[in-house]
């Protein structure tokens, strides 16, 4: 899955660039019944930035490599070693403005090399943000991700059924594991204080912007 580019549109000031914002949809890919997040997004932001807040808002904890793809390129940030993947652009010096088309973007995102998380952002509704709201600001979504280092898809949901199954080998220590975690369950309050730390600093580089311009 590729993102469709739009023809360049006329330079943007500084200011109106900043506040330009996107709905973002995350959503994990093969997960059923689907696992899935809905936030409002700067445009401005870098590809690093964004992967802050997918991790965040899906509820990864950012131990592990992670790559986005992009109509046919590839971001991410630079490695020691390349394990075996294509080369990459910075995801730290490119803007989510500059890879997006009018319409809809959608980009494939990559976490984990071993278990192999895919995920697909779907871009859309560009357009000024509200003034008195700080972004990124969530909106919605449904469902738990899954913990990490559980050999990816197929690992969560035979995980899940070990859980359920008594007889399963290796029933206790999956129980023990999973202690408290409810796949089917959202805690929204860890996901929008995560997003306001990122909105926070946002604030202050635009105080930063709104002086220069002046």
């Amino acid at each position: 899955m590729t993102a469709r580019r739009a023809p360049k549109a006329a330079p943007k000031t500084a200011i109106s660039s900043f506040t330009e914002i996107a709905t973002l949809r995350i959503d994990l890919k093969d997960s059923n019944p689907p696992i899935w997040r809905l936030v409002e997004v700067p445009t401005s932001i870098t590809l690093k930035v964004l992967h802050d807040i997918v991790q965040v808002t899906m509820g990864w904890l950012d131990y592990h490599l992670w790559e986005f793809r992009i109509d046919g390129t590839v971001y991410g940030l630079p490695m020691d070693e390349d394990w075996g993947t294509a080369p990459r652009k910075s995801a730290d010096r490119t803007r989510l403005r500059d890879v997006v088309a009018t319409g809809t973007t959608h980009i494939d995102y990559i976490y984990d090399f071993g278990d192999y998380w895919e995920h697909v952002l779907t871009i859309s509704d560009i357009r000024a943000g509200e003034p008195a709201i700080g972004y990124p600001r969530f909106i919605s979504g449904e469902r738990d991700c899954p913990p990490e280092d559980c050999s990816g898809i197929p690992g969560f949901y035979e995980l899940l059924e070990a859980r359920a199954d008594p007889s399963h080998p290796g029933h206790a220590d999956i129980r023990e594991w999973l202690e408290g975690y409810t796949p089917d369950e959202l805690d929204e309050f860890p996901i929008e204080v995560a997003l306001a730390r990122i909105a926070a600093r946002r604030n202050a580089a635009a105080k930063v912007v709104s002086v220069n311009v002046v």
